[in-house]
C-alpha cells in the first residue's frame, strides 16, 4: 500500500495520551504535527504539507497535471476552509486531506476518487483515522470486534458501499466527503457531489467538444499519475476502457508493461485483442494462466479489510499479476475498472428518456434509433422500453439480496449513500448513472495487490468524472455505440477491432469451474462456519441449492462465493 498512515486525533483536553511507543517496530515515524493532530506513516509515504496547519496524505496534481510538492503552489486565501476548497476544486489526486481548524476542531478530507483508503474510530477512547485497522490495532488503539449486523447488511447488500463497516466501532470516510472532529464528537459531511456536475447550465452540448475534453481528462489523469509511477503494470483486457488507459501511456516516461489474464476455459481469452493495443507501446503482452485449481474459496482477506471483499477469481488474479509484477520490477497497477459507468453503459432506455425530458420529442426520437442500433433492437421495441422508463417510477439505487439467508437476518433498508439524495428534477439515466458511481467505490476492496503496490483506477479520478458527468446520457449511445463519446474520442490511437468492438470477454464460465470442482468444500465451508452458527443463513435452503447441479447459463452459484468471502473475513477477525 503507497499510502499507509495512522493520525491520532487527541482533544486538548482529554486526560490520557496515546501510547504510540510501537510505531517504531512498524516502520511508522511521525511525519506530521499541529496541535491534537499527530500523523504517522513510514518512510517514502508521501506527505505535502498545506497552508493553514494541515497535511495531505497521498499524490494531489494541480488541474494542469503538474505534481503538488510545496504548499506555495496552493494559491488561495489564509483559512482552512479556503485551502479545502482550493484542494477540491483546483486540484485531484489519491489523497486525504487533515486539517486543524481551530484549537478543539480537526477536519479530514478524503478525495472523491477515494484513493487513499480512509477509516475512523467511532466508539472508542482515543479518536483515529488510518488507512489500516491493523496499524492501529498494533499500536493498542483498537482491539477487533466484529458487528454482526453490520455482517447481515453486507450479506443483503454486497455491491453497495456505505460508511457503516463490518468492525464495531469503526467507520469509513467515504470519498468526496469529510469528517469534522470537535473534542469527542465527530460526525461526516458531502465535500463533493456528482450533482454538482449534472446540470444543464454545465451540460456539453456538443458531441466532438464532448470527446475532445474527455481524451484531455483522461490523457492528463494517465501522464501525471505515470510521471508519479515511473514502472506501470497495465492490466489490458481487450476491451475499451483498459485500452484507453494503455493508450494514455504511449508516450509516458514510465517504464509500462501489459499483463492479461487468461483462464483456460472458453470466452475468456482477449489476446486478439489486448495483443494489438501492447503493440502500440511497442512493448510485448504478458499472458497470466488463471488455474481453476489456485482459487481458494477461503482465500484470507487483506490485514487493512474491514469488511468483507475478495472472491476467488480476484485471489487468483491478484497473485499471478503480483508474482509477475515482482519478477519484472513494476510498482504500480493500472486498470480500466470502473470504466463502463464512468463512461454511462447503462444498458437499458434512460438515455432516450433524459433525452425527451431535456430537450423534446426530436431529441427522443434520434436517441431511439441509436438505442434500436445498439440493442439490434425494432424502433417500436426501442421506443416502447423509453416510453415505459419515461413512465415507471425511478430505479432504486440498490434491491437487497436474500437469497440462501435466513429469515431473521434479513435487512430490508439499505443504509444510506450521500450520493443516493437525487435533485427533484434529476433525470433517470443520470440517477442510474450516479448510483452506479457509487458501486465502483467496491472496486478496490479487498485487492491484495493493494498491499505493496500502488492500484490506479484513472478512469475514476475526479478530472475523468467530472467531465464525464457533464456529456448528457444519450450523448453517450450516438451512433448506435456504447460509450460513444470514449469511442470517438480515441478513434484514432486504437486500433479498429477495439474501437468497433461489440463483444466482451466474460469469466463466468472460469468461475463456474471453480464452483464445480470445489462445490463440496464450499458446502462443508458454509454448513461448518460462522455465518450459520451466527444464525445468518439458512441451512435447509444451503441444502437443497447444493443438492441441484446448476443448468446452463445459470449464475445463482456466485451467490455462495459472496456467502464465502464473508464467512472467510469473519474466521480471520480472531
Amino acid at each position: 500500500m503507497s499510502c499507509r498512515y495512522v493520525a491520532i486525533l487527541e482533544h486538548p483536553a482529554a486526560s490520557h495520551s496515546s501510547d504510540i511507543g510501537a510505531a517504531g517496530t512498524l516502520g511508522l515515524s511521525e511525519a506530521f504535527r499541529n496541535g491534537s493532530i499527530r500523523l504517522f506513516a513510514p518512510c517514502g509515504t508521501p506527505i505535502i504539507e498545506m497552508p493553514c496547519g494541515g497535511a495531505v496524505v497521498g499524490h494531489l496534481f494541480l488541474r494542469d497535471g503538474t505534481a503538488v510538492a510545496h504548499p506555495n503552489q496552493i494559491r488561495t486565501g489564509a483559512s482552512p476552509d479556503e485551502v479545502r476548497a482550493f484542494v477540491l476544486e483546483q486540484c485531484w489526486g489519491e489523497y486525504i486531506l487533515v486539517q486543524r481548524e481551530s484549537p478543539g476542531t480537526v477536519v479530514v478530507t478524503r478525495d472523491p476518487s477515494g484513493g487513499v483508503p480512509c477509516v475512523y474510530s467511532s466508539g472508542t477512547a482515543t479518536r483515529f483515522v488510518t488507512s489500516d485497522i491493523s496499524l492501529a490495532i498494533s499500536l493498542g488503539l483498537y482491539t477487533r470486534q466484529i458487528d454482526w449486523e453490520s455482517v447481515a447488511h453486507y450479506l443483503a447488500y454486497p455491491y453497495l458501499k456505505t460508511a457503516r463497516t463490518a468492525l464495531a466501532g469503526i467507520r469509513e470516510l467515504l470519498p468526496g466527503c469529510a469528517l469534522r472532529v470537535q473534542g469527542s464528537e465527530a460526525s461526516d459531511e458531502i465535500a463533493w457531489s456528482p450533482w454538482t456536475f449534472i446540470d444543464a447550465a454545465t451540460r456539453i452540448s456538443n458531441a466532438d467538444e464532448a470527446a475532445a475534453h474527455v481524451r484531455d481528462a483522461v490523457a492528463t489523469v494517465v501522464g501525471s499519475l505515470g510521471k508519479v509511477d515511473e514502472a506501470v503494470l497495465v492490466e489490458l483486457s481487450g476491451g475499451l476502457d483498459s485500452s484507453i488507459v494503455t493508450a494514455c501511456l504511449r508516450d509516458s516516461e514510465a517504464r509500462v508493461g501489459c499483463v492479461t489474464f487468461v483462464p483456460g476455459v472458453p470466452g475468456a481469452d482477449e489476446r486478439q485483442y489486448a495483443g494489438p493495443v501492447a503493440n502500440l507501446l511497442g512493448t510485448a503482452l504478458h499472458a497470466a494462466p488463471l488455474r481453476v485449481e489456485d482459487a481458494r474459496i477461503d482465500a484470507p482477506p487483506p490485514p487493512w479489510a474491514t469488511n468483507p471483499g475478495v472472491a476467488p477469481l480476484q485471489y487468483t488474479a491478484d497473485q499471478v499479476a503480483m508474482s509477475f509484477a515482482e519478477r519484472e520490477s513494476f510498482t504500480s497497477f493500472y486498470s480500466g475498472g470502473g470504466g463502463d459507468t464512468v463512461f454511462c453503459y447503462l444498458h437499458n432506455a434512460s438515455p432516450a428518456a433524459d433525452a425527451f425530458r431535456a430537450l423534446g420529442s426530436r431529441a427522443c426520437l434520434t436517441a431511439i434509433r441509436d438505442l434500436s442500433d445498439l440493442y439490434q433492437c425494432t424502433l417500436w421495441k426501442a421506443a416502447r422500453l423509453t416510453l415505459k422508463k419515461l413512465a415507471g417510477p425511478p430505479r432504486p439505487p440498490c434491491r437487497a439480496d436474500h437469497t440462501l439467508v435466513s429469515l431473521e437476518a434479513r435487512v430490508d433498508l439499505p443504509d444510506p449513500h450521500p450520493w443516493f439524495d437525487a435533485p427533484d428534477h434529476a433525470l433517470p439515466g443520470d440517477r442510474e448513472r450516479v448510483f452506479d458511481l457509487a458501486g465502483t467505490q467496491l472496486l478496490k476492496e479487498g485487492v491484495f495487490r493493494a498491499m505493496e503496490y500502488r492500484l490506479r483506477l484513472p478512469l475514476l479520478s475526479q478530472p475523468v468524472v467530472e467531465t464525464c458527468l457533464r456529456v448528457p446520457s444519450w450523448m453517450w449511445i450516438k451512433g448506435g455505440r456504447d460509450r460513444s463519446i470514449a469511442r470517438t474520442a480515441f478513434s484514432d490511437v486504437l486500433p479498429a477491432e477495439v474501437i468497433n468492438r461489440r463483444s466482451k470477454g466474460s469469466f463466468t464460465q472460469y468461475c463456474g469451474a471453480v464452483y464445480q470442482r470445489n462445490r463440496s468444500e464450499i458446502r462443508d465451508f458454509l454448513l461448518g462456519g460462522e455465518l450459520r452458527a451466527r444464525g445468518l443463513i439458512d441451512p435447509e435452503a444451503l441444502e437443497v441449492f447444493f443438492s441441484r447441479p446448476p443448468a446452463p447459463r445459470d449464475e445463482s452459484f456466485m451467490r455462495t462465493f459472496t456467502l464465502c468471502t464473508v464467512e472467510s473475513w469473519v474466521r480471520h477477525q480472531g
